[in-house]
């Protein structure tokens, strides 16, 4: 990857059969709906992927369906962080034997690193195993319990891992995201992490994002972003705020399920969630879509398949 990542990268969501095996076949089908709806990257075996549910050979078999299905149409990252670094290498490796444009990797999350020094030196290891490919640390403290200073990492990480570009920042702290983003002269790469707050990334420098409900409403946040750059500041709002709807009523339903019943309804099946996540019934999968056409979502997200069944 020899450009900096802008736009819309999509967090995949990994396809599962009835019997929760990997349903890879699923994949092409679901790369093809994404660049075509303008897609600008694909962020593969994250939060949104089940990455942390899947075996290390699972987690090859996910990264080589979803290289060959982008077809270099679109870059594509792997996430490969995992408790064990030496499998996070070994997923590094992998990656880039693959193909995979660049990595990224969540810290060690069970017995975290407590401080940032000790945090570089996790990534240098992982980013070390690929050091043909840009590096992006994956900043989610919510998730890992990581929560140290991205400032202060990013300033140690420049002199100690070579190809590091930058972050995945999934935090609301925008304060602390727009120091990351101007931090020498905007030098690295910050995707910014929440599609509810899309807005307000744009408003302090952020070029790209990476989101799970881009799988759903991609050309709701094209506007959004369009709209901004343009200086309609009023018509960016109001497509923020059809997002910041559309993702409070999949918000009342277990997020990753209900995200995998819309891809159902948009013609694009990746089956359920791994335990632990939980199924949603059919009685709440009705409820889930009722909710949706109740704000418009099948009108104003997806223009193009309006009424879709």
């Amino acid at each position: 990857m020899k450009t900096r990542l802008r736009g819309l990268v999509a967090a995949t969501y990994t396809p599962f059969k009835p019997d929760r095996t990997l349903d890879l076949a699923a994949v092409p089908p679901l790369v093809e709906r994404l660049v075509a709806e303008g897609i600008d990257g694909l962020y593969v075996c994250g939060s949104t992927g089940e990455g942390v549910s899947l075996s290390t050979p699972e987690r090859k078999q996910v990264t080589e369906a979803f290289i060959a299905a982008a077809a270099d149409r679109v870059p594509v990252i792997v996430q490969v962080g995992h408790n064990s670094l030496a499998e996070a290498c070994d997923l590094a490796a992998h990656a880039a034997a693959a193909g995979a444009d660049a990595t990224s990797a969540m810290p060690p999350s069970y017995f975290k690193p407590g401080s940032v020094a000790m945090l570089v030196e996790c990534c240098a290891e992982i980013a070390a195993a690929a050091p043909g490919l840009p590096f992006y640390y994956y900043h989610i403290p919510v998730m890992t319990g990581v929560g140290l200073s991205m400032v202060d990492f990013l300033r140690h990480a420049a002199e100690r891992i070579p190809n590091l570009a930058g972050l995945k920042y999934t935090a609301a702290t925008i304060h602390e995201y727009q120091e990351c983003v101007a931090l020498d002269g905007g030098r690295f790469d910050v995707l910014y992490g929440f599609d509810e707050l899309l807005l307000p990334a744009l408003a302090v420098g952020a070029a790209g994002a990476v989101g799970s409900t881009f799988n759903i409403a991609a050309p709701l946040y094209r506007r959004v972003i369009e709209c901004f750059t343009r200086g309609d500041i009023e018509a960016a709002r109001d497509s923020q705020l059809k997002a910041v709807q559309m993702i409070t009523t999949i918000g009342r339903h277990p997020f990753h399920p209900a995200m995998k019943a819309i891809l159902g309804w948009l013609g694009t099946p990746v089956g359920a969630c791994r335990p632990p996540l939980p199924d949603v019934s059919p009685g709440d999968q009705a409820a889930l879509r009722a909710a949706l056409e109740a704000i418009g979502y099948f009108k104003w997200a997806r223009p193009q398949q309006a009424g879709v069944a």
